[in-house]
C-alpha cells in the first residue's frame, strides 16, 4: 500500500448521488449534510417539506434560499435536484427515491447513499395525554417513512446490480459502496420528557437497524443509525440552552455540521467496514450533570 492509498481523498463522494431527506431549513441538520456532501463531490437530491416547519415555533425557511446555499457547495459536474413531498403520505417515499434514481441517471452519477433525516417534532405529549392520532403521525414520518425509503433505495440498488451482472462482472458485495444512514434520538441514553410519540418512533428505527443491515449486506449496502445528540437547530429557547449548558463538557451545543461530519463520513468508502451500528454522537452530553 502506497502513501497515496493512505492519503485522505479530498472528494470522497465524487461521481455519486446522495439523497438527503428533511432539507427544509438552513439551520437544520439536513442542510448541513447536503452542503458537506456537495463539497465532497456528490450530486445532491434534497427532499423538503416546508409545511411541517411552518407549523412549528421556528417557522419555515425560504426553500429557494436553502437550495441556493447547497448549490454554492457543488463541485464541477455535480447537480442539485430538489424534491418536495409529504413522506407521511402513501406512496411518497417510493416516489422520492424514484425521482432520485432518475436525477442520478441524468447526472451520470449513480445513487449510492440515502440519509433519512426527516422528522416530525410536534405535536407530542406525555403518556397520560398522548392520542392515537399523534402516535400514528409520528410513526408515519419518523419510522415508517424511513423504512419505506430504505426499501425503495435497496430495490433500486438490487435492480442496478442485476443490470451490471447482465452487462459484465457485478460490483462485489464485499465492496459496499452503497450506504443508508438513519437518524434517531437519545431515547436510549436518557428520558425524553413529553415526547412519547417521537421517542417511540425513533426507538423503532434504532431497534431495526441491525436487522436491515443484515438483510442488505449481501447487496453491498451498509446501514447505520446516528443519534446526533443535542444539536442547536434553532428550536431551543434561551432558557433551555442555559439550563442544559452545564451538561455539555465542551461548553456548547452541537452544531448541524457536527452531525454532518459523521454522517458524510459514513457514506464514503473510509467507513466501508461499518454497518449495523447505532452511533451516539453527543459531545459527551451528561444528563446527570448540573
Amino acid at each position: 500500500m502506497t502513501s497515496a492509498d493512505l492519503s485522505p481523498d479530498p472528494l470522497p463522494l465524487a461521481g455519486r448521488t446522495v439523497l438527503v431527506t428533511g432539507v427544509s431549513r438552513r439551520a437544520g441538520i439536513g442542510h448541513a449534510i447536503a452542503c458537506r456532501a456537495a463539497a465532497q463531490g456528490a450530486s445532491i437530491v434534497a427532499h423538503h417539506y416546508s409545511p411541517h416547519d411552518a407549523a412549528q415555533a421556528w417557522g419555515a425557511d425560504d426553500i429557494d434560499a436553502v437550495m441556493a446555499s447547497i448549490a454554492s457547495h457543488l463541485t464541477d459536474g455535480a447537480r442539485l435536484t430538489p424534491i418536495g413531498a409529504d413522506l407521511a403520505t402513501s406512496g411518497q417515499p417510493a416516489r422520492v427515491v424514484a425521482a432520485a434514481v432518475e436525477a442520478a441517471a441524468d447526472a451520470g452519477h449513480p445513487l449510492t447513499a440515502l440519509v433519512c433525516n426527516q422528522a416530525m417534532s410536534e405535536p407530542d405529549a406525555l403518556l397520560l395525554d398522548i392520542t392515537e392520532d399523534v402516535l400514528d403521525r409520528h410513526w408515519a414520518v419518523d419510522a415508517r417513512a424511513s423504512i419505506l425509503l430504505a426499501q425503495a433505495f435497496a430495490s433500486a440498488v438490487v435492480g442496478e446490480r442485476a443490470g451490471e451482472a447482465d452487462e459484465g462482472p457485478a460490483v462485489p458485495s464485499s465492496d459496499p459502496t452503497r450506504a443508508i444512514v438513519f437518524l434517531t434520538s437519545g431515547q436510549a441514553q436518557g428520558p425524553l420528557p413529553g415526547e412519547i410519540a417521537y421517542g417511540a418512533a425513533k426507538a423503532a428505527i434504532a431497534g431495526i437497524t441491525l436487522t436491515i443491515a443484515d438483510e442488505l449486506a449481501d447487496h453491498g449496502i451498509r446501514v447505520n443509525t446516528v443519534n446526533p445528540g443535542p444539536i442547536d437547530t434553532g428550536y431551543l429557547t434561551a432558557e433551555a440552552l442555559d439550563s442544559l449548558r452545564g451538561m455539555l463538557p465542551f461548553g456548547r451545543f452541537g452544531e448541524p455540521d457536527d452531525a454532518a461530519r459523521l454522517i458524510t463520513w459514513l457514506l464514503a468508502d473510509d467507513a466501508r467496514w461499518i454497518t449495523g451500528q447505532v452511533i451516539n454522537s453527543e459531545g459527551g452530553f451528561a444528563r446527570w450533570r448540573s
